[in-house]
């Protein structure tokens, strides 16, 4: 047994100092402030100099994210510190899902590796996948010459009938535009206007925004909101009029953000978040799989029929009836 112990608290400020040195928006303290003002209420678990910011929901505990997370991970990579707070969760639930967790840095398995390790019964599953780009010191000319060619043949034909407007700061007009063009695109209605809104100021105020639109006779066509951060582009929303998709402005928009991200940002990754479409696939190299931990403590009777359920549909017999139906 570790001799750190769990504390726990239902405030963000705890996470403050926290996060890690590699990390990007998902794995700050404001982050969390935003989710927490949204409605979230925290379970920051700590131990020593680490955190994990969860919160309680579908009776169990769960990570503090929304919709908008591209990862969720532990603000620590300390094996016992991130022991301390597995092991605490037992006081808290019988039951800890944990998602979309990352692997390329190790995230999953540490995890995965500190739960069976304090008692826990873990599933580990892939739930998602993340779609990245490694620039790899190529500028933007040289990364699209392997882009696929009907790619190029659209940007080549379509990139005059637009209009592009570029941002690195907020700017409430534009941001108005974005908002115009997600309302009626193919796209489902928004989940938190009010706080991507104010993610979007907040990076904006910071010099990590990248807001652009296109235009077409005068009018916004397709919009895209992107953030830079610690030598990493984040590609968080995208959208394009459906009225207007002879024009291809969203190849365009891309294009534009592409290369300004690489030849003048000079970052060494892009990333297209979660999602497996086939459109992130033309414009990434790599999709790295990003994986869900539903960690059960048999100790405490209220996991007992979650156990049971998860043991038969591990049966083989009951897993081909159930691919046969």
């Amino acid at each position: 047994m570790t001799a750190m112990t769990a504390s726990y608290h239902r405030q963000v400020k705890f996470v403050q100092g926290q996060p890690r040195g590699d990390g990007g928006p998902f794995d700050r303290a404001e982050w969390f402030e935003l989710l927490a003002e949204s409605g979230q209420e925290p379970l920051v678990v700590s131990a020593g100099d680490a955190a994990m910011a969860l919160t309680r929901a579908n009776g169990r505990i769960e990570p503090l994210r929304n919709w908008y997370s591209f990862i969720w991970r532990p603000l620590t990579n300390d094996v016992a510190a991130l022991t301390a707070i597995v092991d605490g969760l037992k006081a808290q639930s019988h039951r800890v899902t944990l998602w979309p967790l990352p692997d390329e840095d190790g995230t999953a398995s540490a995890l995965e590796a500190a739960f069976r390790d304090t008692g826990w019964s873990v599933l580990r599953e892939q739930c998602d996948h993340n779609h990245v780009l490694e620039v790899g010191g190529r500028s933007f000319d040289q990364y699209w010459e392997t882009r696929p060619g009907r790619m190029r043949t659209t940007l080549k034909r379509k990139a005059k009938k637009v209009d592009v407007n570029l941002l690195t700061q907020f700017d409430n007009d534009a941001w108005a535009d974005y908002e115009a063009v997600y309302a009626d695109s193919w796209k489902p209605e928004e989940g938190d206007p009010a706080f991507l809104h104010a993610f979007a100021k907040a990076e904006g105020a910071a010099g990590r925004l990248r807001l652009a639109t296109a235009f077409h006779d005068g009018a916004p066509v397709a919009a895209q909101f992107w953030t830079v951060e610690n030598g990493t582009a984040y590609i968080h929303k995208l959208a394009h009029l459906d009225a207007h998709k002879a024009l291809s402005a969203g190849t365009t928009l891309s294009a534009a953000l592409f290369r300004h991200v690489i030849d003048e940002d000079r970052v060494n990754l892009i990333d297209f978040g979660t999602g497996n479409d086939r459109y992130k696939r033309d414009w990434m190299e790599i999709d790295r799989p990003r994986y869900r931990l539903d960690c059960l403590d048999p100790r405490q009777p209220a996991a007992w029929l979650p156990l049971l359920k998860r043991k038969l549909r591990s049966l083989p017999g009951l897993a081909s009836h159930r691919a046969a139906g």
